[in-house]
């Protein structure tokens, strides 16, 4: 197999999702934008813009999918 300089290209283009959330946890995203809007001065219109950061957030501090990933990549 070729070894080529250019690695694999990352896709950057942001992916449309669409997902059901349960009523609990809307009401929960609700009141997390309401408490976040109140500490920062920023209102957030619209909880489900929350979501991204979450999980965003979620994976960065994951040390176990960190430890996998890193293995993953030596490999």
């Amino acid at each position: 197999m070729t070894k080529l300089k250019l690695g694999a290209i990352p896709d950057d283009k942001p992916i449309k999702v669409t997902l059901e959330l349960s009523a609990a946890l809307h009401r929960d995203l609700v009141t997390y934008a309401e408490v976040l809007s109140r500490e920062t001065g920023q209102t957030v219109s619209d909880p489900v813009r929350l979501i991204v950061p979450m999980l965003e957030r979620f994976i960065a501090t994951d040390r176990g999918f960190a430890r996998s990933r890193k293995a993953t990549a030596s490999s």
